[in-house]
C-alpha cells in the first residue's frame, strides 16, 4: 500500500535502522513495515493524517481498540502495538518526535483464543475449481455463497431459485425468526451459481442446492462438503461453514468496510431489537460490499 507522504521518511529511516543497525532479517523488516503501513492507513483514514509528532497516547490506545473490535486476535494486536512502541522509541531517541505516545499503552491481555480464522489466501485456495460436473460445481458454489454473502448454513440450505435476482445482483435470505434480508451478489459468487445451476440434474427444482437424489441438500451434507474442501488447504484449522461466515465479516472489516454495514449484512438480531445501528439501504450495502469484499471483482 502507498504510505502517506507525511510518514514516508520516518518509515524509511526506521526500516533502514532495523536492517543496518539491528541486523534484522528481511522477513522481520517486512513484518515491521506491514504493521506500520496498516497503522499509517488508520492515521490517514481516522486521524486526518496527523503528523507523527502530534500523535498522543489516546490515539495509540484508540488504534489498539480499533484492532480488537475489528477482528484482530489479541496476540496480533499486541504484536502490532509492540511494533509501534519500537518505532516511536526510535523516533524519540533520534529527536524526530518529542516523546513516545505508545510507551504507556498497555498491551491487551492474552486471554482465551478467538475462533480460528481463515485467511483470504486460504479461502482462495479452498475455492480452486474441482471440475465441470454437477457435484464439483455445486460444492464450489456452496463455498462461494457462504463466503460471498456470509450466510448461516441454514440460510444457504433454504435458498430457492426465486431468491436469486441475477439482473439486480442480489440474494433474498431468510434468517433467524424467518426475517428476510436482501444481500449483494458478488461477482465470483454469481459466476459460480451461473456455472452450477444449468448443470443440475433437475433444472426445474426450486431449491438452489440439491443432493445427489435431486432433493434439497441437508445442513449435514453442507457441513461435510465444506469440511472436505477446507481440509485440502494447508494450515486450516477451522473447517465448518461458520468459519466462512466469520471470514466474510473479518475480511470485510480488515479491508475497511463499515462495522454497521457488516452487521447489517450478517443479519444480526441486535440491529432490530436495540435499534442502535443505522439502517442501510440495499444500494448502500452493495457499494460497501463491492468496495471491500476480496472476491467482489471491484479491485481487479
Amino acid at each position: 500500500m502507498a504510505v502517506p507522504e507525511v510518514y514516508a521518511a520516518a518509515l524509511a529511516d526506521f526500516l533502514a535502522h532495523l536492517a543496518q543497525e539491528r541486523r534484522c532479517s528481511p522477513h522481520t523488516v517486512t513484518a515491521y513495515r506491514i504493521d506500520l503501513e496498516q497503522f499509517f492507513d488508520y492515521c490517514q483514514d481516522r486521524l486526518a493524517a496527523k503528523p507523527l509528532a502530534g500523535l498522543t497516547y489516546a490515539d495509540i490506545r484508540d488504534y489498539l481498540g480499533f484492532m480488537l473490535s475489528h477482528g484482530y486476535e489479541r496476540r496480533s494486536a499486541a504484536r502490532k502495538l509492540s511494533t509501534l512502541k519500537s518505532f516511536f522509541r526510535y523516533l524519540t531517541r533520534t529527536g524526530a518526535i518529542p516523546g513516545n505516545p505508545a510507551r504507556s499503552v498497555k498491551s491487551p491481555r492474552l486471554g482465551r483464543k478467538l475462533p480460528p480464522l481463515l485467511t483470504q489466501f486460504q479461502v482462495a485456495e479452498a475455492l480452486r475449481p474441482l471440475g465441470d460436473f454437477e457435484p464439483a460445481l455445486r460444492d464450489i458454489a456452496i463455498l462461494e455463497v457462504l463466503y460471498g454473502s456470509g450466510l448461516r448454513v441454514a440460510e444457504l440450505v433454504g435458498l430457492n431459485l426465486s431468491d436469486i435476482d441475477f439482473p439486480r445482483d442480489t440474494i433474498r435470505v431468510r434468517g433467524k425468526g424467518n426475517k428476510e434480508r436482501i444481500l449483494p451478489l458478488g461477482r465470483a459468487e454469481r459466476e459460480a451459481l451461473e456455472l452450477y445451476i444449468p448443470k443440475r440434474s433437475r433444472p426445474d427444482a426450486e431449491p438452489v442446492f440439491l443432493n445427489l437424489r435431486g432433493k434439497r441438500i441437508s445442513i449435514r451434507a453442507v457441513r461435510n462438503i465444506v469440511g472436505k474442501l477446507l481440509r485440502r488447504v494447508a494450515g486450516v484449522t477451522a473447517v465448518n461453514p461458520h468459519a466462512l461466515r466469520h471470514a466474510f465479516a473479518t475480511h470485510l472489516l480488515e479491508r475497511g468496510a463499515d462495522l454497521r454495514a457488516v452487521q447489517e449484512l450478517l443479519g444480526h438480531a441486535s440491529l432490530s431489537s436495540t435499534q442502535i445501528y443505522t439502517h442501510l439501504t440495499v444500494e448502500r450495502l452493495k457499494k460497501v460490499y463491492d468496495k471491500a469484499h476480496p472476491r467482489s471483482g471491484a479491485n481487479d
